[in-house]
């Protein structure tokens, strides 16, 4: 018999970032999917202090559009998880556009759009 588990933490993966999460002090997040040049900043009601601010920076500087995030898309990420039990910003960057996985010809245009937020979440956290 097999036993198949689903949830939260379940892969070696998901708590492997957990964890890491847990022993750092991180002042924000940037967790990376692949799909709309989006970026979402909030979760729910929880508004983390700046988080909207930082947000509307990083889309300045990528070009992305900052959103809410969907409610269909809430409750299952990291990013999630960080504002509601941390209470500090974080971000999910969709990067390029298309069809998943991303044809190799975006990487530069993704790598382009990303190198500001990359840089400035550095500074800004």
């Amino acid at each position: 018999m097999i036993l198949l588990v689903f949830g939260p933490l379940t892969e070696p993966e998901s708590l492997a970032v957990y964890n890491f999460t847990l022993r750092h002090n991180f002042r924000l997040i940037l967790a990376y999917h692949a799909q709309g040049e989006v970026i979402y900043w909030q979760f729910q009601n929880y508004n983390p202090p700046r988080a909207f601010y930082i947000g509307t920076q990083l889309s300045i500087v990528s070009g992305y559009s900052l959103e809410s995030t969907p409610y269909n898309s809430s409750f299952a990420g990291y990013k999630d998880w960080f504002i509601q039990d941390f209470n500090r910003p974080g971000y999910t960057i969709e990067v390029g556009l298309g069809q998943s996985p991303l044809p190799l010809y975006q990487f530069d245009k993704i790598y382009s759009d990303n190198l500001g937020i990359l840089v400035l979440s550095a500074i800004l956290a």
